[in-house]
């Protein structure tokens, strides 16, 4: 499936449901499931976390990026922290350049597995993006995702919700992971 193709089935199919959210990751199309109250409260929380780091930035909900260097894909993170105006004047379907951080909430669908833990850190990687952050849900987990090596990232650093992790530069700030056990729902 070329690019093009794949950005016109998605763009008919938002019209048609809103509830159909597409990506092309790793040359397969696949659906990603719409948040529940509870993945949307871990984002606002988060968003908060960065605002207090740095004004400059933004968490941006769901917004698409180019991920992939050598096989064209899209990716919709569940954030991606950036400077505010990084995606100013792109489409829907944004490069990656200057972004920070992508981060991933589970959820309770089944390709969790596949998507969050395998294809998106690998995308990600090659990309570029210096941070992944999984918000795993199902094993009660952050797993701090940093220096992006050749289709893969060369650090994993996971601990359970209520210790605290750091978040490497670029984005360099201590992540307090009590509050998730909250919303893990």
């Amino acid at each position: 499936m070329t690019q093009e193709l794949f950005e016109e089935l998605a763009r008919v199919g938002a019209r048609l449901s809103d509830a159909l959210r597409l990506e092309f990751i790793d040359g397969k199309i696949g659906e990603k499931a719409l948040p529940d109250g509870d993945h949307g409260r871990i984002i606002q929380w988060l968003t908060r976390l960065c605002l207090q780091t740095n004004t400059e930035w933004w968490l941006h909900a769901d917004q698409g990026l180019r991920v992939e260097t050598y096989r064209k894909g899209n990716a919709r993170p569940d954030g991606v922290l950036a400077p505010s105006d990084a995606f100013v004047g792109q489409g829907e379907w944004a490069s990656a350049d200057g972004v920070l951080m992508a981060v991933e909430v589970t959820s309770h669908d089944s390709d969790t597995d596949r998507r969050d833990r395998v294809e998106k850190p690998r995308a990600y990687a090659e990309t570029g993006i210096p941070v992944y952050l999984l918000i795993d849900r199902a094993a009660g987990e952050v797993l701090v995702h940093s220096q992006p090596g050749e289709g893969c990232y060369d650090m994993v650093v996971t601990v359970t919700f209520g210790k605290t992790v750091t978040l490497p530069e670029p984005v360099g700030m201590e992540l307090d992971t009590e509050p998730l056990k909250e919303w893990v729902g």
